[in-house]
Protein backbone atom coordinates (compact mmCIF):
# COMPACT_ATOMS: atom_id res chain seq x y z
CA UNK A 1 0.00 0.00 0.00
CA UNK A 2 0.89 3.54 -0.93
CA UNK A 3 2.44 5.29 2.54
CA UNK A 4 0.39 8.31 1.71
CA UNK A 5 -3.27 6.11 1.91
CA UNK A 6 -1.43 3.87 4.98
CA UNK A 7 -1.04 6.89 7.11
CA UNK A 8 -4.05 8.67 5.69
CA UNK A 9 -5.84 5.80 7.10
CA UNK A 10 -4.15 5.63 10.28
CA UNK A 11 -5.53 9.50 10.71
CA UNK A 12 -8.62 7.83 10.44
CA UNK A 13 -8.02 5.83 12.98
CA UNK A 14 -6.60 8.69 14.98
CA UNK A 15 -3.20 8.38 14.46
CA UNK A 16 -1.53 11.55 15.34
CA UNK A 17 1.83 10.77 13.74
CA UNK A 18 0.66 9.67 11.09
CA UNK A 19 -1.02 12.88 10.34
CA UNK A 20 2.46 14.89 11.17
CA UNK A 21 3.90 12.43 8.60
CA UNK A 22 1.12 13.59 5.94
CA UNK A 23 1.69 17.01 6.80
CA UNK A 24 5.45 16.86 6.70
CA UNK A 25 5.26 15.40 3.18
CA UNK A 26 2.34 17.82 1.86
CA UNK A 27 2.36 21.25 3.87
CA UNK A 28 4.18 22.70 0.99
CA UNK A 29 1.79 21.89 -1.50
CA UNK A 30 -1.03 23.24 0.79
CA UNK A 31 0.48 26.43 1.98
CA UNK A 32 1.51 27.42 -2.25
CA UNK A 33 -2.03 26.56 -3.52
CA UNK A 34 -3.58 28.41 -0.28
CA UNK A 35 -1.43 31.48 -1.00
CA UNK A 36 -2.65 31.48 -4.97
CA UNK A 37 -6.34 31.35 -3.39
CA UNK A 38 -5.60 34.60 -1.67
CA UNK A 39 -3.64 37.06 -1.41
CA UNK A 40 -2.83 37.30 2.80
CA UNK A 41 -0.20 35.34 4.18
CA UNK A 42 -1.85 35.52 6.82
CA UNK A 43 -5.41 33.92 5.76
CA UNK A 44 -3.01 31.51 4.02
CA UNK A 45 -1.96 30.20 7.19
CA UNK A 46 -5.19 30.50 8.81
CA UNK A 47 -6.94 28.45 6.52
CA UNK A 48 -4.22 26.09 5.81
CA UNK A 49 -4.64 25.21 9.60
CA UNK A 50 -8.54 24.92 9.30
CA UNK A 51 -7.35 22.51 6.10
CA UNK A 52 -5.19 20.03 8.36
CA UNK A 53 -7.82 20.05 10.74
CA UNK A 54 -10.79 19.05 8.03
CA UNK A 55 -8.65 16.65 7.06
CA UNK A 56 -8.35 15.33 10.51
CA UNK A 57 -12.03 15.18 10.69
CA UNK A 58 -12.54 13.75 7.51
CA UNK A 59 -9.78 11.21 6.86
CA UNK A 60 -12.40 8.47 6.70
CA UNK A 61 -14.22 10.07 3.94
CA UNK A 62 -11.13 9.27 1.70
CA UNK A 63 -12.69 7.25 -1.37
CA UNK A 64 -9.43 6.32 -2.90
CA UNK A 65 -10.40 7.99 -6.33
CA UNK A 66 -7.24 10.33 -6.08
CA UNK A 67 -4.46 10.38 -4.97
CA UNK A 68 -4.04 11.42 -1.22
CA UNK A 69 -2.24 14.45 -2.05
CA UNK A 70 -4.73 15.23 -4.79
CA UNK A 71 -7.38 14.82 -1.92
CA UNK A 72 -5.25 16.73 0.27
CA UNK A 73 -5.17 20.01 -1.95
CA UNK A 74 -8.69 19.02 -2.65
CA UNK A 75 -9.63 19.74 1.02
CA UNK A 76 -7.51 22.59 1.25
CA UNK A 77 -8.92 24.58 -1.76
CA UNK A 78 -12.67 23.68 -0.45
CA UNK A 79 -11.49 25.17 2.77
CA UNK A 80 -10.02 28.42 1.46
CA UNK A 81 -13.27 28.85 -0.76
CA UNK A 82 -15.44 28.75 2.37
CA UNK A 83 -13.76 31.41 4.26
CA UNK A 84 -13.69 33.36 1.90
CA UNK A 85 -17.12 33.19 0.25
CA UNK A 86 -17.55 34.12 4.35
CA UNK A 87 -15.58 37.07 3.84
CA UNK A 88 -17.52 39.01 1.70
CA UNK A 89 -19.06 38.96 -1.64
CA UNK A 90 -16.58 37.46 -4.56
CA UNK A 91 -16.03 39.46 -7.69
CA UNK A 92 -15.22 37.67 -11.18
CA UNK A 93 -13.31 38.34 -13.69
CA UNK A 94 -14.96 37.92 -16.56
CA UNK A 95 -12.72 37.42 -20.19
CA UNK A 96 -14.89 36.62 -22.57
CA UNK A 97 -14.23 33.03 -23.13
CA UNK A 98 -17.04 31.13 -22.02
CA UNK A 99 -17.73 29.59 -25.62
CA UNK A 100 -16.65 26.55 -27.10
CA UNK A 101 -13.02 25.72 -27.60
CA UNK A 102 -10.93 26.59 -30.84
CA UNK A 103 -8.92 23.40 -32.48
CA UNK A 104 -5.23 23.87 -30.91
CA UNK A 105 -3.71 24.28 -34.20
CA UNK A 106 -0.72 26.50 -32.42
CA UNK A 107 0.79 24.21 -30.28
CA UNK A 108 4.05 23.36 -31.70
CA UNK A 109 4.57 27.10 -32.15
CA UNK A 110 3.03 27.74 -28.51
CA UNK A 111 6.28 24.71 -27.48
CA UNK A 112 8.71 27.09 -28.95
CA UNK A 113 7.77 30.31 -27.46
CA UNK A 114 7.82 28.95 -24.32
CA UNK A 115 10.77 27.12 -24.53
CA UNK A 116 12.45 30.49 -25.99
CA UNK A 117 11.22 32.46 -23.11
CA UNK A 118 13.22 33.42 -19.91
CA UNK A 119 11.92 32.05 -16.11
CA UNK A 120 11.24 35.84 -15.01
CA UNK A 121 8.73 36.99 -18.17
CA UNK A 122 6.73 32.86 -17.93
CA UNK A 123 6.12 33.96 -14.27
CA UNK A 124 4.88 37.67 -15.12
CA UNK A 125 2.65 35.54 -18.17
CA UNK A 126 1.37 32.82 -16.04
CA UNK A 127 0.21 35.68 -13.23
CA UNK A 128 -1.46 37.26 -15.71
CA UNK A 129 -3.37 34.62 -16.47
CA UNK A 130 -7.54 34.34 -15.12
CA UNK A 131 -7.76 33.01 -11.77
CA UNK A 132 -9.33 29.34 -13.23
CA UNK A 133 -6.14 28.87 -15.82
CA UNK A 134 -3.67 29.72 -12.74
CA UNK A 135 -5.24 27.38 -11.15
CA UNK A 136 -4.60 24.29 -13.58
CA UNK A 137 -1.11 25.72 -14.53
CA UNK A 138 -0.13 25.76 -11.29
CA UNK A 139 -1.44 21.90 -10.11
CA UNK A 140 -0.17 20.55 -13.46
CA UNK A 141 3.15 22.67 -13.43
CA UNK A 142 4.17 23.20 -10.15
CA UNK A 143 2.23 20.29 -7.75
CA UNK A 144 2.92 18.10 -10.77
CA UNK A 145 -0.83 16.24 -10.48
CA UNK A 146 -2.18 14.93 -13.30
CA UNK A 147 -5.58 15.95 -15.02
CA UNK A 148 -8.01 14.00 -13.36
CA UNK A 149 -6.75 14.62 -9.61
CA UNK A 150 -6.81 18.40 -10.84
CA UNK A 151 -9.89 17.54 -11.94
CA UNK A 152 -10.85 16.37 -8.36
CA UNK A 153 -8.96 19.34 -6.17
CA UNK A 154 -11.17 21.91 -8.64
CA UNK A 155 -13.85 20.05 -8.52
CA UNK A 156 -14.32 20.18 -12.26
CA UNK A 157 -14.48 17.50 -14.85
CA UNK A 158 -11.17 16.78 -16.52
CA UNK A 159 -12.39 18.09 -20.31
CA UNK A 160 -12.68 21.42 -18.38
CA UNK A 161 -8.86 20.92 -17.20
CA UNK A 162 -7.76 20.12 -20.42
CA UNK A 163 -9.57 22.98 -21.89
CA UNK A 164 -7.92 25.11 -19.62
CA UNK A 165 -4.73 24.32 -19.39
CA UNK A 166 -4.92 24.35 -23.45
CA UNK A 167 -6.62 27.96 -23.62
CA UNK A 168 -3.27 28.74 -20.32
CA UNK A 169 -0.81 27.74 -23.43
CA UNK A 170 -2.52 29.58 -26.24
CA UNK A 171 -2.44 32.84 -23.77
CA UNK A 172 1.36 31.67 -22.54
CA UNK A 173 2.92 31.81 -25.40
CA UNK A 174 0.25 34.44 -27.03
CA UNK A 175 2.17 36.78 -24.01
CA UNK A 176 5.40 35.33 -24.55
CA UNK A 177 5.67 35.57 -28.45
CA UNK A 178 4.62 39.40 -27.85
CA UNK A 179 7.85 39.85 -25.23
CA UNK A 180 9.97 38.38 -27.45
CA UNK A 181 9.37 39.99 -30.32
CA UNK A 182 9.01 43.37 -28.54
Amino acid sequence: MDPDRRALAAVAQGDERALRELYDRHAGAVLRLLRRLTSDAGTAEEIMQESWLAVWRSAGTFRGASSVRGWILGVARRQAHNRLRRAGPATVALDGEEGPDPADAGADVEAEVLAAAGHREILAAIGALPRRHREVVHLALVEELPYPEIAEVLGIPVGTVKSRMSKARARLAGALRRGLVS
